[in-house]
């Protein structure tokens, strides 16, 4: 007890030191938990909408193109004679009067709901007459009716494909408990012709719903036999494990890049402890020569980091949830851009996320103090007092800590130089590199004070010459924050040169993808893939306006192929189209001689690397008229998809699937037609009916940036985050030397030096700090971007980057440093200037 009241006082007495490292343990586990935060409410907001739209069921009747014709509906009811089945057409539409809103729209036979959706079977308490009896009917959510100040017989204006639809509201979806009310927030309920006229799926279907007993491969397999070609039976779950892929790399890259944080809060926390271990050495030696044994020291100086640690755990998992409210609104933009639509953006709380940025503070905070906790238990009494031995024992130690620094580094390089896919992998390697690095610091400030010393003696004389010694001679303490604002600030160098690097490659993409001169397409919900369709009359009334000389159209669906659902594009070939495309396999010139006329494809560069098919590879494709084989003629750089795309002609497409409509089509204009002429004139034909976004070659350039920006705005967050808790780690070292070297300061201040000559002297020795860390960060920096861009980038998403080097963002990382350490050294620097000398001789 004698022995934790000792702590106690001890933490008590250094508020300061106390205070920052628990803010940065706080930070650290702050950013890690809003982004598990942030991702788990992501993936529970889409689970919550699939078992809210899926119910029930065991299995989905689907078709290809993502529809199926309302017949074979009739045939599995009559001709199978299946009863537990249930007709169903979904999709999105926009609340008009809340523009940020989207509602997930549900067409069903409420007649044939009650095994899969009770909420809107027979028990329900619907009324039937006035939901089937009359047209444009609807029921919504109560949650969210009351969010948009609706009750029963009001009218809901909605916009879907661009068409701007009313809705009479003939009642409200009562949910029954808390995880009902999330799940079925905006979700509209129609009859499902009323569906059918929405989304223009005439005499079609999304997809049938069915109840089989479970585990019964024959049943399935009866079923599938009795359907007809290019129809296939699916488990209901595959939707959600296929959703669960397209966001897995996406995922993890966001929480590495999150524990970043978390790595150099365990600088500064090794740093505090070390201190605490050395403030007390006396102490120490003289309790060991008392009798209190090296296991309860070293118990103490564990339970002091482990209630530091559990604080700033605390205080970080508030801080967490606090910062992810803003962060998932970052994610869902991110997954409504690329991958699929999300109606919820609410920040859920999940337990198991809490208590593994919990996990995650504490085991950092114990593995940081390990090493200060076992130099407590080896202090002898008869060093207690002299604060060399502890520099003359780091300095022992630094050809030990270099040769580790090479090892981790060459198993880091081997790790990534394995033929592997795991991303896992890859960051544990960047990991080791990091480490490594960490390591090269004290002998690299070595190095760095023998050529510093003497152009600082020339340029500021005497101070100029201590401020450079005094960088090795506390050395135990400099070397670790140096590494922590070090590996912070390459952390920003890399990440910048990766998003600079892929942003200069989709530029140079879009240069020579986008040859046409106008592009039209209805609003969609995913940014990425177009998934509205033109209607018919709109095309026609854009091919007959003047000026317009070639139209090309590009339909964008979801097919079925022996390795999963995949992106279907289908083209039809212009004078221009060549030009579009650069390969990375193939003979361009016989691609595009057979595009149209033999069962042939061209695969993404990431479609080729996600599920290994090259040239003369042959991809299986569920087609309207059953399975197809069609042969891979060439893959094609394409930085528009992650998850990859498979691309044929408008007339193999028209050959094997039912589909006539249009997702977007890009114009050629006449020559020397004026396009801003040319668009108005498009925007009054045709946009009346539909609205449209009808944009020139260079506003859709701008906007897919605007896109790419907004992707990677949640990586910046990150960055400035790290940098933050390197800030805080920087001060808490300098706060420390501050109380460590009181009585050096104190004797200078007795010979005569000067309160504003000390103020320059401490924030020479900070620059220095900074200048070291910043120029450190640099090939630090490149190695991490290059890692990133020809390893982690590659085996994440399958894309091939060019590197970019910004000379700025290498002159920014420096100045960055330097300011960041200057920053943190103003205020030890103003107090060392006004500590009393006397006070601290007199101890």
């Amino acid at each position: 007890m004698t022995l934790w009241r000792s702590s106690y006082r001890y933490l008590l007495r250094h508020p300061w030191l106390l205070g920052l490292s628990i803010l940065g343990v706080a930070l650290g586990v702050a950013v890690v938990v809003a982004i598990d935060l942030a991702n788990s409410s992501a993936r529970r907001a889409f689970d919550l909408s699939a078992e809210t739209v899926t119910g029930r069921a065991t299995h989905q009747i689907v078709g290809q193109g993502g529809t199926l014709t309302a017949d074979v509906y009739r045939q599995v009811r009559q001709e199978v004679g299946l009863r537990d089945v249930a007709p169903v057409v979904e999709g999105f539409a926009s609340v008009v009067a809340d523009t940020g809103r989207t509602v997930q729209v549900l067409g069903i036979d409420p007649l044939a709901e009650a095994p899969f959706r009770p909420f809107l079977g027979n028990e329900s308490g619907l009324d039937l007459g006035a939901f089937m009896g009359a047209p444009n009917t609807a029921l919504l959510a109560a949650p969210t009716a009351a969010a948009l100040g609706l009750t029963t017989g009001d009218t809901l204006r909605v916009r879907i494909d661009g068409v701007t639809e009313a809705l009479r509201l003939v009642g409200e979806i009562a949910p029954a408990d808390e995880r009902s009310r999330q799940a079925l927030r905006n979700l509209l309920v129609v009859d499902v012709s009323t569906a059918q006229e929405l989304f223009g799926l005439y005499g079609h279907l999304s997809r049938i719903d069915v109840l089989l007993p479970p585990d019964d491969a024959s049943a399935v397999a009866a079923l599938q036999a009795a359907l007809p070609p290019g129809v296939e039976v699916i488990r209901s779950t595959a939707r959600t494990e296929t959703v669960a892929q397209m966001t897995r790399a996406f995922e993890l890259n966001l929480t590495a890049l999150s524990l970043l944080a978390l790595v150099v809060g365990m600088f500064l926390i090794y740093n505090t402890m070390t201190f605490s271990v050395v403030q007390r050495r006396a102490l120490i030696g003289r309790l060991r020569a008392l009798g209190v044994t090296r296991k309860e020291i070293f118990g103490l100086v564990l339970g002091e980091a482990v209630a530091i640690g559990a604080v700033g755990t605390g205080l970080g998992v508030l801080l967490g949830i606090v910062l992810g409210n803003g962060l998932v609104q970052l994610v869902t933009q991110t997954i409504n851009d690329l991958y699929y639509v999300l109606t919820v953006r609410e920040l859920t709380l999940d337990p198991l996320m809490l208590a593994k940025g919990a996990l995650l503070g504490l085991g950092t905070t114990v593995i940081a103090a390990l090493a200060p906790a076992q130099e407590a238990t080896t202090a002898p009494a008869s060093t207690v007092l002299q604060r060399s031995q502890e520099e003359t024992q780091t300095r022992a130690r630094i050809p030990k800590l270099t040769l580790l620094g090479a090892v981790l580094a060459a198993v880091g390089a081997g790790l990534l130089l394995l033929p592997t896919r795991s991303i896992a992998v890859s960051y544990g390697a960047l990991f080791l590199v990091l480490m490594a690095f960490a390591l090269f610091v004290p002998v690299a400030m070595l190095g760095f004070t023998r050529l510093l010393r003497p152009p600082m003696g020339r340029l500021f004389g005497l101070l100029g010459r201590m401020a450079a010694n005094a960088l090795t001679a506390t050395l135990s303490r400099t070397a670790v924050a140096t590494a922590a604002l070090m590996i912070a600030i390459a952390a920003t160098v890399g990440v910048g040169v990766m998003v600079e690097s892929f942003r200069e490659t989709v530029v140079t993409w879009l240069s020579y993808s986008l040859q046409a001169d106008v592009y039209v397409q209805p609003p969609g919900f995913v940014q990425r893939r177009g998934d509205a369709t033109l209607r018919p009359e709109v095309v026609e009334r854009i091919r007959a306006t003047p000026g317009v000389e070639e139209l090309l159209g590009v339909r964008h669906v979801v097919v079925s192929t022996e390795r999963g659902p995949s992106d279907l594009v289908a083209i039809n070939q212009g004078q221009r189209t060549p030009r579009t495309f650069r390969f990375k396999e193939g003979d361009p010139d016989q691609v595009w001689r057979d595009f149209r006329t033999e069962n042939i494809v061209i695969a993404s560069e990431p479609y080729s690397y996600r599920f290994g098919v090259g040239v003369g590879d042959t991809l299986r494709l569920q087609t309207d008229r059953g399975p197809q084989a069609f042969a891979i003629a060439g893959i094609f750089f394409d930085y528009g998809s992650d998850l990859g795309a498979i691309m044929m002609s408008r007339q193999n497409y028209q050959r094997y699937y039912d589909d006539p409509g249009w997702s977007g089509v890009a114009l050629v204009a006449q020559e020397g037609q004026n396009l801003d002429a040319l668009i108005d004139r498009l925007q009054a034909r045709a946009g009346g009916e539909q609205a449209l976004f009808i944009r020139s070659n260079r506003a859709l350039r701008d906007f897919s940036l605007e896109v790419f920006d907004r992707t990677f705005a949640i990586t910046g967050v990150l960055r400035l985050l790290a940098m933050g808790v390197a800030f805080i780690g920087v001060l808490s070292a300098l706060m420390a030397l501050q109380l460590e070297r009181a009585r050096e300061f104190a004797v200078l201040r007795a010979n005569g030096l000067t309160p504003p000559q000390l103020g320059r002297y401490v924030t020479m020795q900070t620059s220095l700090m900074g200048l070291l860390a910043g120029l450190l960060a640099i090939p630090l920096g490149l190695v991490l971007a290059l890692v990133l861009i020809y390893v982690i980038n590659r085996r994440s998403f399958g894309w091939t980057l060019q590197f970019e080097l910004p000379p700025e963002l290498l002159i920014q990382a420096v100045v960055l440093a330097l300011v960041a350490a200057v920053l943190a050294g103003l205020y030890p620097a103003w107090k060392m200037a006004r500590a009393n000398p006397a006070d601290a001789l007199r101890a």
